[in-house]
């Protein structure tokens, strides 16, 4: 009978912040606990939370930082240093949360395992679109991040393994464990088509070929690009619509009100419906309203929105962005990144049926989460 662990994650962010780093890490606490493993989370404190509560058996702590990510960096680390005492292993990611994670473990002698979604470095203006001079502070400190030697370097694909060894990390310290999906929610079957067809009639679209985006407005998701297509698409398919869902619209005016020009600028004002986002629940209702599924992203460290429209049986259109190429499935086309020429060209091929098509690739958390717990149990033995 195998030893229960107990297990300290220190990330900047937890539920009811939700974002693809919530979700992965939600799933791993949760999924340890399911495991029988005692697991223990340190986050900051999110305006109407509580600093202590457990959480589908997740102990979950917060600490009061004004409720800024950045200063938890450093007003964590008291905390972080206490909880790590009583912790076998640490667990924490990038950004905010691997320095207080660092140092409690070091000052402790507990192993410290950094999960990396995504590597950055020379990337920051264009992911973000900081200024030159925010992007290269943003830079430092994630160079400063990887400077410091954690025991082990979790990637979510190979993609962004590649580029932590362009980051300096030795390739014996970095492994990939692919991100999970929760293909019992990501299911087709899920959802009613009579929902889809409301939504088709209710946005006046029923007899269009829909192609449909969704996401927050940052300049990585490249929404930019999807548009900038669509001239070049309405000429070979007058009776298409480009569907964009924006989420997060207020932190991200400026670049929200960019797009709406870009529109405008474009004279695509029929042939685009930007539409604001839905509850999470609702969102594969408009999957299945939507003919196909584009993905024009600049930067991607996994590629959820691929992974969960191919789990949705939609066909994709996909950049070769990232770690795109390595986690897309069934029927897809792909383009090069920025290239809204290729993008046009593929929507059309995709209208007319001409997709790839390859066997489905799975990416379950069952595998997922027993592939971190021996990690932790061969870290903790050789401590």
């Amino acid at each position: 009978m195998k030893d229960t662990m107990k297990i300290l994650f220190i990330c900047e962010n937890y539920i009811p912040h939700y974002g693809g780093a919530e979700v992965v890490f939600k799933n791993l606490a949760e999924g340890y606990v399911k495991q029988k493993e005692r697991v223990s989370l340190l986050t900051h404190q999110l305006r109407g939370t509580k600093k202590n509560e457990v959480l589908n058996g997740v102990q979950v702590h917060r600490v009061p930082s004004l409720y800024s990510r950045y200063i938890f960096s450093f007003a964590a680390i008291p905390k972080a240093i206490k909880m790590a005492r009583h912790a076998d292993i640490i667990q924490t990611t990038t950004f905010n949360g691997a320095v207080p994670a660092w140092i409690a473990a070091k000052l402790t002698g507990k192993k410290v395992v950094l999960t990396v979604h995504e590597v950055w470095i020379g990337k920051w203006n264009k992911v973000t679109g900081f200024s030159w001079l925010k992007s290269f502070v943003h830079e430092c400190l994630e160079r400063l991040i990887y400077a410091l030697p954690f025991d082990k370097y979790v990637c979510v694909s190979n993609a962004t393994r590649h580029d932590l060894y362009k980051a300096g990390i030795k390739k014996n310290k970095a492994v990939t464990i692919h991100n999970g999906l929760d293909y019992t929610f990501w299911n087709s079957k899920n959802f009613n088509l009579k929902n889809a067809e409301n939504i088709r009639n209710k946005l006046n679209i029923d007899n269009k070929f829909v192609y449909f985006s969704w996401g927050r407005p940052g300049p990585s998701k490249g929404f930019e690009i999807a548009l900038k297509a669509v001239p070049h698409i309405k000429e070979k398919l007058p009776d298409s619509i480009f569907l964009l869902m924006l989420g997060s619209i207020d932190k991200y005016k400026d670049k929200y009100h960019e797009l709406q020009e870009l529109v405008r600028k474009l004279k695509i004002d029929d042939y685009v419906k930007i539409i604001p986002s839905v509850p999470y629940e609702k969102l594969g209702d408009y999957m299945n309203a939507a003919d196909c599924i584009v993905v024009p992203s600049l930067a991607e460290g996994f590629g959820y929105t691929t992974t969960e429209s191919i789990a949705m049986n939609k066909p994709v259109i996909v950049s070769d962005a990232g770690s795109i190429p390595e986690v897309v499935s069934g029927k897809h086309l792909m383009f090069k990144s920025k290239n809204y020429r290729e993008l046009a060209e593929k929507v059309i091929e995709g209208a007319q049926g001409k997709y790839n098509e390859t066997p489905v690739k799975k990416f379950e958390w069952a595998p997922s989460i027993e592939q971190y717990l021996k990690l932790y149990r061969d870290l903790i033995q050789n401590n």
